[in-house]
């Protein structure tokens, strides 16, 4: 018990422990703000990725239908519901599937 109180009365102890709960809770970037810079930072580097990804798929697509009138014509087709003067186009459109009651769901409503 002596040695505590002998601690405490340390001013370099004192002092140091002030510093590193002042570095710690109080300071710009305290402990808690260094987590929330690290996850921001994972989060900017995976979309660093996907984005350096699609940038890579965008500039394929744009060096093709620079190229080839083909591709010019099938992009057109697809996305944009292009057709020649002469065609019919048909949309086919997914039905979303229906949710099925259980028995048990249909007593609990």
């Amino acid at each position: 018990m002596d040695r505590i109180i002998a601690l405490f009365k340390n001013k370099y102890f004192l002092v140091s422990l002030a510093f590193v709960v002042w570095m710690l809770f109080f300071d710009r970037n305290d402990l808690f703000s260094q987590h929330e810079y690290r996850q921001q930072v994972k989060k900017l580097r995976s979309e660093k990725e996907f984005y350096a990804s699609e940038t890579g798929k965008v500039k394929k697509d744009l060096e093709e239908l620079s190229t080839k009138q083909a591709t010019i014509e099938k992009y057109a087709r697809e996305k944009y519901l292009m057709k020649k003067p002469d065609e019919d186009i048909f949309v086919i459109i997914p039905e979303e599937k229906k949710e099925e009651k259980s028995f048990f769901s249909s007593l609990f409503e």
